[in-house]
């Protein structure tokens, strides 16, 4: 059953639409606090009521009257992800919930094993609320303009539930949505371009991987007639030179959306391009990233509770293993009212890990080439990977293109560039090789695969 059929489901979805999207923009930060403070109150209460949370609260010795707002919130136990691991609905429900009425939902696995929770159509619904306050901060009608989505439709996948089985087919009943097209990231991406150019979009919306794939393929003279005013990536970390890579490969604008399965949409780039935290949405902690690895076995630096949404609770939650720097101050050139990220790094599995210990996340390791780039005033540099073989070695697998190989800065002159500030950034101890390569197999959904 369509549950937007529903009276009582479609009055609280509208009441979202109305005053959820906009909270940000019309409210100030000690409102949002409060906000914070009664959403918490409630999701922790809500939380008591789901087996796995009951038992972790009782062993605890917590009850949720002694939470009163996000000041008590480190009162609360960690969930990590081998809490979820393996767990049945009997255990990430409320006790004598119906299945039925909830969709499961499982992670990409990216790491190898996926992190499998239940939602319910209110949280799918506030969702897709989240993602209609990302393009609308960029101009984008989600009922008027043309829109080509790139998602991960495998069975049993977020996105697949999102746009197959729930959130935009129970909207078709009330909208035609003929100007929303969502493409399979598994598809060819010869016939992906190709489809998507025939479809022509405003907005294009998908895996930095696979919009890299689409933008090196444009570059060679492919959909020439493909114009999207609008790009918006998700899904994986983004670093600055694929950025710039696609952006001018489709002569367009982009912007980067970060966000989980397990935690909805954390936070969107502004038009100014500040990453601004839906701070309505998600409370995000920040730990000691060694910290956080000896307690939880979870890899990153943040620490994230959903503020909203029934099903299974994301509360205190470490499995989000990303590196996240926030910002000690807010731009005065914008009008969010919402703490703002200043960069976003990678998973623990794709740091740089130095002899003495140290990590150096993927962020500020995947820039350098993008830096030199720019240093030389080229694009000569098609694709790049990084490979770490041990404590003291790395090479950087560069891809050339072919049609800028012999115009502005010779490529010796640039691999020696970029030896040399990889050197700068991780010092002395480690072997940086630099080699040519006629290919790099590029994934979907993130930007390289993994190094053997």
């Amino acid at each position: 059953m369509n549950p937007l059929l529903n009276p009582l489901v479609l009055g609280k979805l509208a009441k979202s639409y109305l005053f959820d999207i906009n909270r940000i923009y019309r409210v100030t930060e000690e409102q949002i606090r409060r906000y914070q403070d009664k959403s918490l109150r409630w999701i922790v209460k809500y939380a008591y009521t789901v087996p796995l949370y009951h038992e972790k609260y009782k062993k605890a010795g917590i009850h949720p009257r002694d939470i009163r707002g996000v000041k008590d919130i480190k009162k609360l136990p960690l969930v990590t992800k081998k809490d979820f691991r393996g767990k049945t609905a009997d255990f990430l429900l409320p006790k004598g919930a119906d299945v039925g009425k909830y969709s499961m939902v499982s992670t990409s696995g990216s790491t190898g094993e996926p992190v499998t929770i239940y939602s319910d159509p209110y949280t799918i619904f506030h969702t897709f609320i989240g993602f209609v306050r990302s393009i609308r901060e960029h101009g984008i009608d989600w009922r008027k303009n043309r829109m080509a989505i790139i998602a991960d439709l495998s069975p049993d996948s977020a996105e697949e539930a999102y746009f197959s089985r729930t959130a935009i087919p129970n909207l078709k009943v009330f909208f035609s949505l003929d100007n929303m097209k969502v493409f399979h990231v598994g598809e060819k991406p010869e016939k992906l371009l190709q489809e998507i150019e025939a479809f022509n979009p405003e907005f294009i919306g998908g895996y930095p991987g696979i919009l890299k794939i689409l933008a090196i393929l444009r570059r060679q003279g492919k959909a020439k007639n493909l114009m999207p005013r609008i790009i918006a990536t998700s899904g994986a970390v983004i670093d600055e030179y694929t950025r710039e890579y696609i952006k001018r490969a489709f002569n367009a604008e982009l912007f980067d959306s970060y966000g989980a399965t397990e935690c909805s949409p954390m936070a969107f780039q502004c038009k100014k391009g500040h990453y601004h935290i839906n701070s309505d949405f998600v409370y995000m902690e920040f730990m000691d990233p060694k910290e956080k690895k000896k307690i939880s076995g979870d890899g990153g630096n943040i620490v994230v509770t959903r503020l909203f949404g029934k099903g299974t609770p994301v509360v205190r939650y470490t499995g989000i293993s990303d590196f996240i720097t926030p910002s000690s101050k807010e731009p005065s050139d914008c009008s969010i009212h919402t703490p703002v990220i200043e960069s976003i790094g990678g998973r623990v599995v794709d740091s740089i890990v130095l002899p003495n210990g140290d990590i150096i996340p993927p962020s500020s390791f995947t820039g350098i080439p993008y830096k030199v780039m720019h240093m030389f005033n080229t694009d000569k540099i098609q694709q790049f990977q990084i490979i770490q073989h041990d404590l003291k070695e790395i090479d950087i697998l560069i891809v050339i293109d072919e049609e800028l190989r012999d115009v502005g800065p010779k490529v010796d002159e640039i691999f020696n560039e970029i030896k040399k500030q990889y050197e700068k950034k991780i010092g002395q101890g480690v072997i940086i090789n630099i080699k040519e390569v006629d290919k790099i197999k590029t994934i979907r959904r993130g930007s390289v695969t993994p190094p053997p």
